[in-house]
């Protein structure tokens, strides 16, 4: 087990170090900065002052290295706007957008995994086929309607939720969250499930479509002839069976969420890290960019490197290379 974990640790340095690389030369070409941060009403001599203290007189590759040096040390540098460290910046913002993803995931899970399952258990009720529509509309209409459509709904007309913002907070550890208070809850309502509906229709029809795949192995079969409870058919055996590719699933819609609640965020008014990275692309704020992109680059590898340890719980054959 120690062997699977140092391989799966030394593969994630290794696309870290390719994924700084990829977002340090993607960023660093797009735009100039200098013409945002100064006037253009500026004298040649107060253009390459400040082209000197940010280093953008030096080659690409002397910047690339400056860059990886600061951000093995933890420094992120500085923005260029808001004329403060990036990391504070983004721990500000990240408690917003961490919260309201991990409530999106967790609901989409917790409603998506058993309809699926009961619907992949009896196909042909009518209740199973009624979730299986459902859950084609999920894929199929826009992120941005459905939130402009739970507003015009549950704000403007029946006024029972607030539109938008993230309402009274409490602090925990320090860091404040909108679920420690009732205000906070109404205000986290909609845009939770707004950012949950596609996750949870996934979730569903992997489940349902593992959930008929797996009633008809000899497994379920000798277990429904050893007298065992449906009940404990599902729990103990179909759930189980079907948990690699749901954790699968579950790790990378977790990621996914988190770098592309973008759309919601602005829609709700959210005070997370999608208005940060819009408002940074706008005003080529190429620190923020970077740190945003690297940030996300590394939950992505860590999510992955925790599902991969999450498969070699489930199923011993994969510490072993599968042998």
């Amino acid at each position: 087990m120690a062997s699977f974990i140092i391989r799966r640790f030394a593969q994630a340095m290794v696309v870290l170090l390719v994924m700084s690389l990829l977002v340090f030369a993607g960023v660093y070409v797009i735009g100039n900065p200098i013409d945002v941060l100064i006037s253009p009403d500026a004298t040649q001599a107060i253009r390459q002052q400040v082209i000197e203290q940010y280093g953008f007189d030096l080659p690409i590759w002397q910047q690339y290295l400056h860059f990886l040096q600061r951000l093995l040390t933890g420094d992120l540098g500085s923005s260029f706007v808001f004329n403060m460290p990036v990391a504070t910046l983004i721990a500000q913002k990240l408690p917003a957008t961490l919260e309201l993803t991990l409530i999106a995931v967790l609901f989409a899970s917790a409603v998506g995994i058993p309809l699926g399952i009961y619907a992949g258990y009896r196909p042909d009720n009518i209740a199973a086929r009624v979730i299986m529509a459902a859950s084609i509309l999920g894929f199929s209409v826009p992120t941005f309607w459905i939130g402009l459509m739970l507003i015009m709904v549950f704000a403007v007309q029946f006024g029972i939720l607030p539109a938008g913002g993230r309402g009274e907070t409490r602090a925990l550890f320090g860091v404040p969250f909108s679920f420690l208070t009732l205000d906070g809850w109404s205000h986290l309502i909609l845009p939770a499930l707004n950012l949950s509906l596609f996750k949870m229709s996934m979730m569903c029809r992997l489940a349902a479509s593992g959930t008929r795949e797996v009633m008809l192995t000899d497994t379920i079969k000798f277990a429904r002839a050893a007298g065992i409870a449906e009940r404990t058919i599902l729990r103990r055996h179909v759930l189980k069976l079907i948990s690699i590719p749901l954790v699968t699933v579950f790790g990378l819609e977790l990621g996914s969420t988190l770098a592309f609640a973008l759309v919601t965020e602005t829609i709700f008014s959210w005070p997370g890290l999608g208005k940060l990275i819009v408002d940074s692309i706008t005003s080529l704020d190429r620190p923020v960019m970077v740190a945003y992109l690297m940030l996300v680059s590394a939950l992505f590898v860590v999510i992955n490197l925790c599902v991969d340890l999450a498969y070699a719980a489930l199923d011993p054959r994969l510490r072993h290379g599968g042998q």
